[in-house]
Order: C-alpha cells, then sequence, then structure tokens
C-alpha cells in the first residue's frame, strides 16, 4: 500500500519562499498541495458583490479579505472571502489564524463538491 506524504505549512511556505509554486494557482488543504479552479466571470461578480456589501455595513470594525490565505493547523486555503479582526497591520507577519477569524465565505458555482467536501472537512475554527 502506497502512504500519501502530507506537506507541513512550513514546508509549504519553504516552497513559496523558492519560488517552487510561483506560477502556479494553489492552496495546501490537510497536508496536500491543490491546484485551484480558474474564476469564471459570475464567481468574480458575486464575490465582488458580497465583499462591496460586506464592506459598506461593517467598515473598520473587521477586515475583509478576498482570495488571501488563512492560515490552520495543516491548511491554509484561499476562501473567496474572510471576515477577520481589525486592524490590517495584524497580518503583516502572518495570515490570519482561527482566532482572527468571523466569517469565511466560498462562492461555489462551479467548486461546490470540493468545497462541500475536503474544504468543509478541515474546518477547525
Amino acid at each position: 500500500m502506497d502512504t500519501l506524504i502530507k506537506w507541513s505549512l512550513e514546508d509549504y511556505h519553504k516552497m513559496i519562499e523558492a519560488g517552487i509554486l510561483s506560477d502556479r494557482s494553489c492552496e495546501l488543504i490537510a497536508g496536500e498541495i491543490l491546484q485551484m479552479s480558474p474564476e469564471g466571470p459570475i464567481h468574480t461578480s458575486i464575490n465582488h458583490i458580497g465583499v462591496t456589501y460586506l464592506r459598506s455595513i461593517l467598515g473598520t470594525q473587521a477586515v475583509i479579505r478576498e482570495g488571501h490565505p488563512i492560515t490552520l493547523t495543516d491548511s491554509e486555503p484561499e476562501p473567496d472571502i474572510a471576515v477577520v479582526r481589525s486592524p490590517y497591520t495584524l497580518y503583516l507577519n502572518h495570515h490570519p489564524y482561527p482566532e482572527d477569524i468571523y466569517w469565511l465565505i466560498e462562492v461555489s458555482d462551479s467548486t461546490l463538491g470540493k468545497d462541500l467536501g475536503i474544504k468543509n472537512r478541515i474546518k477547525k475554527i
């Protein structure tokens, strides 16, 4: 039986720093590096509408991040929208940790199976 090698956050960050993943759109999910799906026009539009609305009602009470990483135990997903603790300067040296996160949103026009599958299982917040 073959064993899948899982990548740690440290391994993943070293690959990013070394430029190994610079030409790929990917994220670390449960120790696996997964390629991200390209965004279609509907996905982009729904994401923009959601972000615009959240920023208008929350103002400076929270930071609204679009498609940027969050750091979990063995994953660094890039949710479409993350509502995290203010101020933005908290994240100059690291991505938001679980204790910083208020709400995560995935727009799933073509990735519903993935989002309800592997991404749903990593919720350790």
